[in-house]
């Protein structure tokens, strides 16, 4: 069979889903490659993480004999079988990633945060899904999706396998700083970290007291690697936000802003974003309202 993979979202971060796809039919002896609009295919593959809100759909000439689309960008009904869903991915379909390993060791999340689909796609209970040998074959640096890991009661068989592999791992999805004990922390401890990601999304969970006791329990002393995402343009004031940002650097942890549908949310909030996110203006400019865009594009001009 002649196989065409399109990653609908673009090729900006790798996309799970087509490199098990790829990785079970190259196994199958089947010819795989990205779709081609001049060639017609017995079967494409159409994978989407993000809705309209953030990507636009293809809209592209695709001449297939089958069409299969999937991934959350389509709903959340649509899922891998298993044999392809425990496949070690094809890391080849994106040579400019490479010696990196993305996956996941374990699903669902007991939060249920109203503006994340992970609950009701993957289930409010975290469960061990897989071993780390499924997705990893020695890369430098490992990836990891899990959505809460500290909540899976398997946490530290999973956390034991990342501190084996010796390889830098990113905890790309976020660990939840309210689950962390000093059992948990010493575990993590003996995980090379190349980034540690957290979460404060709503303003009226007091995660102070969280936040402080992690920073005594830590060997992560770079706080350019103790990211920590910010939700707004959702159920928050302009004043929450940057209370909670403001919050973060004293404390000594690297705010990165998220926003809540951000084609509708108010200008304010976006430049609060360009502010944050770049984070040569946000160490030297260190009040919000001192931040000026045009006078900063001027600056960038004339260094250039």
């Amino acid at each position: 069979m002649r196989i065409g993979l399109i990653d609908v979202d673009g090729h900006r971060f790798p996309n799970l889903c087509l490199m098990k796809l790829s990785a079970y039919h190259k196994a199958r002896g089947d010819l795989v490659e990205w779709h081609d609009g001049r060639k017609r295919y017995d079967l494409v593959y159409m994978s989407r993480v993000f809705t309209d809100t953030y990507s636009k759909d293809y809209e592209g000439d695709i001449k297939a004999d089958h069409i299969i689309k999937g991934g959350t960008g389509y709903g959340l009904d649509n899922k891998l079988p298993y044999a392809i869903e425990h496949m070690h991915p094809d890391y080849g379909l994106y040579p400019q990633y490479a010696g990196t390993a993305y996956g996941f060791l374990s699903r669902g999340c007991p939060r249920g945060c109203g503006f994340c689909i992970v609950g009701e796609k993957e289930g409010r209970k975290t469960e061990a899904v897989a071993d780390l040998s499924e997705f990893w074959g020695g890369e430098k640096e490992i990836k990891l999706l899990d959505a809460n890991i500290l909540a899976c009661p398997d946490w530290k068989r999973l956390l034991g396998q990342l501190a084996d592999s010796g390889a830098m791992v990113d905890f790309t999805q976020g660990l939840d700083v309210r689950l962390v004990t000093p059992e948990k922390a010493a575990a993590l401890n003996k995980v090379k970290t190349k980034m540690l990601h957290f979460a404060w999304d709503n303003p009226e969970d007091d995660l102070i007291p969280y936040f402080r006791r992690f920073l005594e329990l830590t060997k992560v002393k770079d706080k350019r690697k103790r990211r920590v995402y910010v939700l707004t343009n959702y159920g928050s004031t302009h004043e929450q936000d940057l209370y909670r940002i403001y919050t973060l650097r004293d404390m000594g942890y690297d705010p990165y802003v998220m926003v809540y549908e951000k084609p509708t949310a108010p200008e304010e909030t976006r430049k609060m974003q360009r502010w944050v996110n770049n984070k040569r203006l946000f160490y030297s400019v260190k009040d919000f309202k001192d931040y000026d865009p045009g006078d900063y594009r001027k600056r960038a001009a004339i260094l250039c």
